[in-house]
């Protein structure tokens, strides 16, 4: 009797509700509460990375083998990247510069508006750019390669300490270089105007030259060197925060790699913007 009451149940009061469609709403606060935590946890990451650099860069062995391997790789193996960047750059803005300038008659202002532009803003942000793609990526692929691989495990087995072995010498070569490669940009870039401005658009080398030392100070080329070593530190900091803690694998390292080279760029353009205003303050 029994058993023929527990056959004879309705079967659907025990199957579970429906499940309920996602809400597009409540997704999309999720998601940019995800994104959100994960800018704050960034931050933090590469405060602390910052802190640590600092301490480890100053306290013995220096590692200078390392230190100039990493500053040939960063900044010899972009000079010529960064040259060539720098000349078709100051080459196109002057020939737009110049199309520009001819509708109202001002054509001898076209040094001192390109030299002017590359100084402060192109060569900086143009050559940070250059060693992110470049070298940035290189360093956090090879950090991020070294973690999964357990490399950096076993230099911490051995009482290598891997912040000063492996980071230190990374972030102080892009803190070191790019300011350097800013100088490089700053002549080819120039020189691309020139060009451009002389030859090809009409404009007399003796107009060029004196209204680009007339308008030119030696703070315009300081602030664009200010700008490369704040850029170059960010950068460095970036790619080995994000190889050092990559996980996952190869498709750890992959995208650790796009990471960086994402906040990296992105960082770039609002530090320039915020180091121009502290410097012009």
């Amino acid at each position: 009797m029994v058993f023929w009451r527990l056959m004879s149940t309705d079967t659907t009061q025990l199957q579970p509700p429906p499940k309920r469609p996602p809400n597009p709403f409540v997704q999309a606060i999720e998601a940019l509460g995800g994104t959100l935590t994960k800018t704050v946890e960034d931050i933090g990451g590469l405060a602390t990375l910052l802190v640590d650099v600092l301490r480890w860069a100053v306290r013995p062995p220096f590692r200078i083998a390392n230190l100039m391997a990493q500053l040939d790789f960063v900044g010899v193996g972009s000079v010529l990247i960064v040259a060539l960047t720098g000349i078709f750059s100051g080459m196109v803005f002057a020939h737009q510069s110049a199309r520009a300038f001819e509708m109202f008659n001002a054509k001898s202002l076209v040094g001192p508006t390109v030299t002017l532009t590359i100084t402060r803003e192109l060569a900086p942000v143009f050559s940070a750019l250059m060693v992110t793609m470049r070298a940035g990526s290189a360093m956090c692929t090879e950090l991020g390669t070294m973690r999964v691989s357990e490399q950096i495990d076993a230099l911490e087995t051995m009482a290598v300490n891997p912040v000063q072995y492996l980071l230190v010498p990374r972030v102080l070569a892009g803190l070191i270089m790019v300011p350097l490669l800013v100088m490089v940009f700053d002549l080819m870039g120039v020189g691309g105007g020139y060009f451009v401005s002389v030859a090809v658009k009409g404009v007399t080398a003796g107009t060029f030259i004196s209204r680009t030392q007339q308008w030119l100070d030696p703070e315009d080329i300081a602030e664009g060197i200010i700008k490369g070593a704040v850029f170059g530190l960010y950068v460095g900091l970036v790619a080995c925060f994000k190889g050092y803690n990559a996980s996952g694998g190869a498709k750890g390292v992959g995208q650790a790699t796009t990471e960086a080279m994402v906040l990296s760029a992105l960082g770039i353009f609002v530090l320039d913007y915020f180091v121009g205003v502290i410097l012009h303050s």
